[in-house]
């Protein structure tokens, strides 16, 4: 159950919007003026703004208010009634959106300057069914290996750019080649959302298959290697703050996906397959890493063997290419560093044994 606070947006239910920002908000306060401001900066009213509380408990929502205030009839706000997490969120955000086009932010990023002039000017120039956008990694206090890491300007894709493609598998292999599955890098069609779209809710990693499957329905993509996102690195990210529930759901992400994919024409595409397997493989190798860190602190050996076979066994379903196939892959890409640490952790055992 969603509260609606109407009283903001009467202005922008005047005319349909050609873009809508979508912002789920928990216990982000610190930071989420900033998002918003950035985001406020650059749009007019042609573009709606949805902010959804997740019940947050650290004043974000009172901020919301405030914020709404600051900018009489342009923000939407919702509010879960419970707590529901951020796939929760989004979904419930893409039922109310009105949006031509939908564009997902976190409430602790930042949209930089220029990037929805740029996006406009993609979409009027090409009409693409997906747009896709490079982004920045914003840090407080940033280091020289940072830099060195290239984390000024992170590429989402690996493709042609800069130009309307019409070719699904290039699109997923592209994406997959990265691994930059974020939802904030992608600005899609509402049409692409079709009812069997969703973020899976109550699971960590959910954005993998929701971004994978949502472009897998586009006609159409563009790629602008620009950066449009400033992505905040925090030690409280997915990734920052890793458990065993969030290497289970790594592990499993991509399991409907390759079912469903085969029942497109493009879907037997060689570099697709490869690329999916080597996300699977990822996949595989962050969970087995995390494991073997903790299994002699927290896990029985048993216990040790049964979660390494769940591993091997979700690559197994979810991956076109077999551990043997994908092997050879890197042999003959000259992917050495890739075959060696897949080798390792596929087959991986613990000490004990």
């Amino acid at each position: 159950m969603i509260a609606h606070h109407n009283s903001v947006v009467a202005a922008s239910e005047r005319t349909s919007p050609w873009l809508s920002i979508l912002i789920p908000v928990h216990n982000v306060k610190l930071y989420l003026e900033d998002c918003v401001v950035s985001v406020m900066s650059q749009v007019d009213e042609a573009v709606e703004v949805i902010l959804l509380d997740d019940c947050s408990t650290d004043g974000s929502f009172e901020l919301m208010q405030l914020l709404a205030q600051r900018w009489p009839n342009r923000l939407l706000l919702l509010q879960q009634a419970t707590n529901s997490g951020p796939s929760a969120a989004r979904n419930a955000m893409i039922e109310v959106a009105r949006g031509e086009y939908l564009w997902f932010l976190d409430s602790d990023d930042k949209l930089l300057p220029n990037a929805v002039a740029e996006l406009r000017a993609t979409v009027d120039a090409y009409s693409p069914d997906l747009v896709l956008c490079d982004f920045a990694v914003y840090r407080e206090n940033p280091k020289f290996k940072h830099w060195m890491r290239g984390e000024r300007h992170k590429h989402t894709f690996s493709g042609q750019q800069r130009m309307i493609l019409r070719d699904p598998a290039a699109l997923l292999a592209g994406m997959l080649r990265t691994g930059q599955l974020h939802p904030w890098s992608k600005i899609s069609r509402r049409k692409l959302w079709t009812p069997d779209v969703r973020f899976p809710e109550g699971r960590y990693f959910e954005d993998m298959l929701a971004m994978l499957t949502m472009a897998s329905k586009a006609d159409s993509f563009f790629y602008m290697p620009h950066p449009w996102v400033a992505y905040r690195q925090r030690a409280t990210s997915i990734l920052g703050d890793m458990n065993m529930q969030k290497v289970r759901d790594q592990s499993s992400a991509l399991l409907p996906l390759w079912p469903t994919l085969q029942t497109k024409q493009w879907a037997n595409n060689a570099a697709l397959r490869f690329a999916l397997a080597h996300q699977c493989a990822r996949n595989l190798t962050g969970a087995m890493r995390y494991m073997a860190a903790q299994c002699s602190q927290i896990m029985t050996l048993e216990e040790t063997q049964s979660l390494a076979a769940t591993f091997r066994a979700d690559f197994n379903a979810a991956s076109p290419l077999s551990a043997a196939e994908l092997k050879k892959e890197y042999v003959f890409k000259g992917w050495w560093a890739s075959f060696v640490k897949f080798r390792r952790w596929f087959g991986y055992k613990s000490e004990n044994e």
